[in-house]
């Protein structure tokens, strides 16, 4: 089983900032280039909650589509998901799901 506390290093080594979220006290937050993700403990050490999303100010805007064109909402903010903003969230979640299972 993966030690949460070698998760948390791996992660805050490769450059991801580890943060705490008011809206998710049960949660550790995952931040890298405005990409979020949160992280809860589980069976096999911490474990991703939902999918990761895009950070727009405190909270995390969810990938969505709003009058046909991609976005990132959180309740009635939204964000423009560009190609640049897919992309990027595209290579955090690679990295992610390398560093959380890496043994």
């Amino acid at each position: 089983m993966p030690d949460s506390a070698e998760q948390l290093q791996r992660l805050y080594v490769a450059g991801f900032e580890l943060q705490t979220f008011e809206r998710y006290p049960k949660c550790i937050g995952v931040v890298r280039d405005n990409c979020v993700a949160m992280l809860v403990p589980g069976m096999d050490g911490l474990q991703v909650l939902g999918t990761p999303g895009w950070r727009i100010g405190e909270v995390m805007g969810v990938l969505t589509e709003f009058e046909g064109r991609k976005v990132f909402q959180a309740k009635s903010e939204m964000v423009e998901a560009t190609p640049e903003r897919l992309a990027t969230l595209q290579k955090f979640r690679q990295d992610l799901a390398e560093l959380m299972s890496a043994v």
